[in-house]
């Protein structure tokens, strides 16, 4: 048995001991089917692991979670813990995209209302969302405003009409973090994120139109005003360029420092720096900085939305009840209290393509959802589905209140490109009644639902788990694409 082979531990948990000789000091788990472990194998997701599982400070162990594979550093859908006052943060523990997330946008409509003009609406919705590389945003800001957006975040859009403070209650962290720090961001990074506030990016990021297909927990689907054949609205995006920057910035700091910290790491990628370190002081500001524009890019991209849907339907906002169900952020690093060993710990937990899922009764959890849970947000690829789940305590046991972000990807973006056409592709969509808008032939390709794992697979482990639970399956009929 190689010594990288998971064993079995319970149901759909695996795990890899903890081996001293390979430098891990804390084993590594992972949550997952068989046929979801088996395609873990294929690649580096599980070695990764084992790395992560390397790092000062880490506590009880490196977890993959169902959606897991190859990362850079750390796996996608891996979360780890360190010791808040003797480990360590990573900049590629977080990722690239900071705060790559996922909002859900509820509506009275059913599918019926919208079929006849779903065409029109995700023209419209293309033309007045910016999407693709590079694609600037729809308002400019100058120096001062971009600093304002870092500090305040939803708030920010909010005061400036994007939204209203219904929409912060329902963010995590009500949309602004605090102790985001403008001064700890490159000039680079803010040259690339002054002109992008309010855009869609490209690769996997979309906003999709979509009606709920199951409802699988009425009590928390009604709390939510989520209900069977309605429409929603699914945006998914993050930070943009000004996130990678300041995660590349960061990164090359990290690297540059591991000497005077007596770091010695088994792949450069992991570079990290003591959390309470003034590098590891820097890179939460910035990284929270970061949060703050994808929590206000997402914000504008509603509006958009919105103002889409007026024109289409013409009905107000309010007549249509667009109200925003909730905002879950992805590629994130928080001090949270945790157990650890009976006792309630200060940690740094590292999600990496993973979502928070707390259960009720929680501070964190927004008061309109505080009794019920945390709801969890699951986007699929764009011809299957995503799902609502709600946070449940066995998170807390297992993943550090965490669960899976997403399908994740079973094969690469060149792989997709060599194996499919984009004709091929919008036929099986529009076969199946989906409307697609892309910017790029690659957008469309690169994307194929083939190119993903099974959303359904996934969402079951979290399920069955009691991790977070089923509400609703939502399934696409629009999407737009950078």
């Amino acid at each position: 048995m190689s010594s990288l082979t998971p064993k079995k531990i319970g149901n759909m948990r695996y795990q890899i001991d903890a081996d001293s000789s390979k430098g891990m000091k804390v084993p590594v788990t992972i949550f997952a089917d068989e046929k979801l472990l088996a395609k873990m194998m294929t690649d580096r997701t599980i070695q990764q692991a084992l790395n992560v599982s390397t790092l000062p400070g880490i506590q009880q162990h490196a977890i993959v979670l169902p959606d897991g594979h190859e990362g850079y550093g750390f796996p996608v859908g891996g979360v780890a813990a360190m010791d808040a006052e003797e480990g360590m943060i990573s900049p590629g523990g977080v990722g690239y995209d900071i705060n790559c997330g996922v909002r859900l946008i509820r509506t009275n409509l059913t599918e019926d209302d919208v079929r006849p003009k779903l065409k029109d609406l995700v023209n419209d919705l293309f033309k007045s969302i910016p999407s693709g590389v590079g694609s600037k945003g729809a308002i400019r800001l100058n120096h001062s405003e971009l600093d304002e957006v870092l500090v305040r975040g939803v708030n920010w859009t909010i005061d400036h009409g994007y939204g209203t403070s219904d929409d912060a209650d329902v963010c995590e962290e009500s949309g602004q973090i605090a102790n985001a720090d403008p001064n700890k961001v490159s000039d680079r990074a803010r040259k690339r994120g002054l002109p992008q506030l309010g855009s869609l990016g490209s690769g996997n990021h979309f906003v999709e139109v979509q009606k709920v297909a199951e409802i699988h927990d009425e009590e928390a689907a009604k709390a939510m005003g989520i209900e069977k054949d309605s429409v929603t609205i699914l945006i998914h995006c993050g930070s943009r360029g000004f996130g990678h920057q300041i995660c590349s910035d960061y990164l090359r700091i990290s690297e540059q420092v591991q000497k005077k910290y007596n770091i010695h790491l088994p792949d450069r990628e992991l570079a990290c720096v003591p959390n309470k370190s003034e590098e590891g002081e820097s890179y939460r500001a910035a990284m929270f900085a970061a949060l703050n524009f994808a929590w206000s890019n997402r914000q504008m991209i509603t509006h958009w939305t919105r103002k889409s849907f007026e024109r289409i339907f013409k009905q107000s906002e309010s007549d249509l009840d667009m109200r925003l169900v909730y905002d879950v952020a992805h590629n994130i690093a928080k001090v949270e209290k945790h157990k650890i060993d009976g006792k309630l710990k200060s940690v740094v937990v590292h999600r990496k393509g993973a979502t928070r899922a707390f259960p009720a009764n929680m501070d964190d959890v927004p008061a309109k959802y505080r009794a019920l849970g945390q709801p969890v947000l699951v986007p699929g690829s764009m011809g299957t589905g995503s799902w609502i789940l709600l946070g449940q305590e066995n998170s807390m046991n297992m993943t550090f209140g965490s669960t899976a972000h997403g399908a994740g990807r079973m094969m690469s973006r060149s792989k997709a490109r060599r194996n499919f056409t984009e004709s091929e592709v919008k036929k099986s969509l529009s076969d199946k009644g989906i409307f697609l808008k892309s910017l790029t032939r690659d957008g469309v390709v690169e994307e194929t639902p083939q190119a993903y794992k099974d959303v359904d697979a996934v969402v079951n482990v979290s399920h069955e788990l009691g991790i977070a639970t089923k509400v609703a399956k939502l399934v696409p009929i629009g999407v737009i694409k950078g």
